[in-house]
């Protein structure tokens, strides 16, 4: 299955978790999901306890998760976080 979420979209989530998040180490905490770069800040991680989100250089992307009921939940969380930390 391909998942397609809107890179602005998650660009926008991330610095929701960045702003709104309680910063551990290198890594940001909102609501069951962790957000961190790499070291140069051109790769973003997303991710929760069953699924991971990379998104990197030119919008390209890469999801890890065992179902698709484990995507389906870590969507939810990301426009869950979205809506509840309205417009930046």
């Amino acid at each position: 299955m391909k998942n397609e979420l809107d890179s602005k979209f998650l660009l926008q989530v991330f610095e929701k978790i960045r702003t709104n998040g309680d910063k551990k180490e290198d890594q940001y905490h909102l609501n069951g999901i962790v957000a961190y770069t790499d070291l140069d800040g051109y790769t973003l991680f997303i991710e929760d306890k069953n699924c991971k989100l990379q998104f990197g250089f030119h919008n390209q992307y890469h999801f890890d998760y065992e179902t698709n009921d484990h995507f389906h939940t870590f969507e939810k969380k990301l426009k869950q976080i979205d809506k509840e930390y309205g417009a930046d």
